[in-house]
């Protein structure tokens, strides 16, 4: 199969394909613009892995620009976050970083031009009245009292718009279109408003600000975009995009497509609804990971290639759907079930005593880092007479299908001995505090002789050497598939979302990578949280379980 063929194939890429072969292109050129005033999120990836995948498969550029235009919003925590998200997903840009504020003058020229051919005009409506004139989607719009005025006065009055001499509110720049089209987008819309505020780039040179219509078709035409990629709510925006191309003086005209956004279960994608997690405190930050952010996702030990890989199987489509929390978390399990070593970890602590081992001896087990794949190598796990188990793996009594370990039974301890429970001891509350056992030394890698068989095995750590750590258990962050469907998205959030316990883990992953997946044998993966982890004090994240119990429950 030549690298063309297993390129994955979409209508966008047909297009590109046939405009090449037509020679309307020699190249391709897209851009990945993302506006500074928030954290991206699983969506923009979708639209990173389509601009830049593109750029990367046909040879060609990709820009990043900050779509930087409302400085009230926006900010340079924003730009470094954006920066370093894309730059995590393993994807560069064409250049320098772009802005949007870096055309302010240029796009100030255009407007000027457009006021000079009579398509544009100064409006002093209140932004109420200026609703109220635009009509309904069955009523057309009616003129503006002040759409008539003339060359020069518009001329004048937006130089005083410039100058800073109109309150915020009291006036804009309109494009002079078609007040009855069918399209609300084309009747007469705002072009420039008043704000001040200052930029996080210009400072406070500017007090007029462009509108995101009119800056972004500029912006693609001045840096040479060939196939501008954006999500169908724009749609209706296309024929604004295209007429202020036809209407200024400009030699490049590139083309607006668009594709479906991502919709994904248990989460919103709203930049406005996420926001209002972090500000309201019911998240830790934007990088909480039960975000959908991608920083969230890193931190919660996605890999770059999972989300790839994801965006890559959901495909770009113009059909609007939703796509299942499963197929995300699919990709993740996919990829760290292949990737990542394994070690142990309790969660839920009982103590069990093997009353025939050695006081006060230490032994170093080698283990293997993936069963699998013995080019991962392998460690040493201390072996003790004191060891912690989780408290589910141990029960006073069970039927046949219980296959851990069970008063008077013979369970075998994960890379080390089989392990016989004798007796319990309980506190004044009837729970279990100890478990007394017995081991039987010669099944160190081997069943036992006399030809017992023993079908369970459970995972361990050394109480003397085992080291505390905080395990956070991440799950879905909404109880139903559409949060953003409900009247108070707030009030559908996961009280389980998050579950903090105290365990212990095996000594080896005192050195854990911040955001590298481990599997802790038999409970899930896991990676060490990069903001709050230390050697001293460990705090693991909970990526994903081994498998997919939401399923189960949905099937219910």
């Amino acid at each position: 199969m030549s690298e063309a063929e297993a390129r994955p194939s979409n209508f966008i890429r047909q297009i590109i394909d046939k405009d090449l072969a037509d020679g309307k292109h020699t190249s391709v050129h897209t851009r990945f613009p993302p506006e500074p005033n928030g954290y991206l999120h699983i969506g923009h990836a979708k639209s990173i892995c389509l601009n830049f995948g593109i750029a990367q498969d046909y040879q060609g550029k990709c820009n990043l620009r900050f779509d930087d235009t409302n400085p009230e919003k926006e900010d340079v925590e924003y730009v470094e976050s954006i920066k370093n998200d894309v730059s995590w997903l393993g994807f560069e840009w064409d250049g320098e970083v772009c802005y949007s504020s870096n055309y302010f003058d240029k796009l100030y020229g255009f407007a000027i031009e457009l006021i000079e051919k009579g398509l544009a005009y100064v409006e002093e409506l209140s932004p109420e009245q200026i609703r109220e004139y635009r009509g309904t989607l069955t009523e057309p719009g009616k003129h503006s009292p002040y759409r008539e005025r003339s060359i020069e006065e518009n001329l004048a009055l937006f130089e005083k718009m410039r100058a800073g001499e109109f309150a915020e509110g009291s006036a804009c720049l309109r494009a002079k279109i078609d007040m009855a089209s069918s399209f609300m987008v084309m009747r007469d819309p705002v072009l420039y408003r008043v704000r001040f505020a200052e930029h996080h780039q210009t400072g406070d040179k500017w007090c007029i600000y462009p509108m995101y219509d009119f800056t972004h078709c500029i912006s693609d035409a001045l840096e040479g975009i060939t196939h501008s990629l954006c999500t169908l709510e724009f749609q209706d925006n296309r024929r604004l995009y295209d007429w202020v191309l036809e209407n200024i003086t400009i030699d490049c005209q590139p083309h607006q497509y668009e594709f479906s956004r991502l919709n994904l279960e248990y989460t919103v994608m709203s930049k406005r609804k996420l926001n209002q997690l972090v500000t309201e405190s019911l998240v830790d930050g934007w990088d909480d990971p039960r975000m959908p952010t991608i920083s969230g996702l890193r931190r919660r030990g996605f890999t770059p290639g999972s989300i790839r890989e994801f965006c890559k199987r959901i495909g770009v489509t113009k059909q609007d759907n939703m796509i299942e929390m499963g197929s995300l978390e699919s990709c993740i399990r996919d990829d760290l079930n292949e990737n990542a070593p394994r070690a142990m970890a309790v969660l839920d602590p009982v103590k069990i005593v093997i009353e025939n081992f050695e006081q006060g001896k230490i032994e170093q087990l080698t283990v293997a880092n993936h069963p699998n794949k013995p080019e991962m190598g392998e460690r040493k796990v201390p072996f003790s007479r004191e060891l912690w188990i989780e408290r589910e793996d141990f029960r006073e009594e069970a039927n046949k299908k219980y296959k851990r370990l069970v008063l008077g039974k013979e369970v075998r301890l994960r890379g080390a001995y089989v392990i016989k429970a004798e007796r319990v001891e309980k506190d004044a509350q009837g729970n279990i505090t100890t478990i007394f056992c017995s081991y039987d030394a010669d099944t160190l890698g081997k069943n036992p002789e006399d030809g017992r068989k023993v079908k369970g095995v459970i995972h361990w750590v050394s109480a003397e050497k085992g080291v505390p750590a905080v395990i956070r258990l991440y799950d879905r962050l909404f109880t139903v598939a559409n949060p953003a469907a409900a009247e108070n998205f707030t009030q559908v959030i996961n009280p389980e979302s998050l579950v903090v316990m105290k365990g212990y883990v095996e000594p080896s992953l005192v050195d854990a990578e911040a955001e590298t997946g481990i599997q802790f044998e038999r409970m899930g993966y896991f990676c060490a949280d990069a903001k709050e982890s230390k050697p001293d004090a460990l705090v693991f994240n909970r990526t994903v379980g081994l498998r997919d119990t939401w399923a189960k429950i949905e099937a219910k």
